[in-house]
């Protein structure tokens, strides 16, 4: 490995290690939506070993997603059949190499980051009073 992937890699391990849960929790959406991504182009190109990997990897992000959920909290259990609904949407795609399944859920998926990273701002900015970069 050269000296340049040795520092990307400790700065990408060091930025989870020091991420506070909703960062974390933004990382988790932006792997999930980067993953899709993959599994479309993988579809494209006709290569089923590679849609299947990356499909599952979008099903683990969405797995730990769900594990995470306080459901205490009254959002927690709307947003956990939606988390579901997802997860079996990506069998379907998987099982009928359909891209529009993995469109119609990273479109969600986009979506919870999109409010995810909302939440953020607006508590830092309750927090500290200022606005900061996401």
């Amino acid at each position: 490995m050269t000296a340049h992937t040795n520092a990307f890699n400790a700065y990408k391990q060091n930025s989870v290690t020091t991420a506070s849960p909703g960062e974390l929790t933004l990382m988790l959406y932006n792997g999930c939506i980067k993953f899709l991504n993959r599994a479309k182009v993988a579809i494209e190109v006709k290569n089923i070993e590679e849609r299947n990997h990356y499909i599952q990897r979008s099903q683990a992000i969405i797995g730990e997603l769900m594990s995470t959920l306080n459901m205490d909290i009254e959002i927690s259990k709307q947003m956990l059949p939606l988390y579901e609904y997802m997860s079996h949407r990506l069998t379907e795609a998987n099982i009928k190499n359909d891209p529009a399944i993995i469109v119609e859920v990273e479109g969600l998926v986009t979506e919870f980051r999109d409010t995810w990273k909302e939440v953020i701002k607006i508590t830092r900015q309750q927090q500290y009073g200022t606005v900061g970069q996401i």
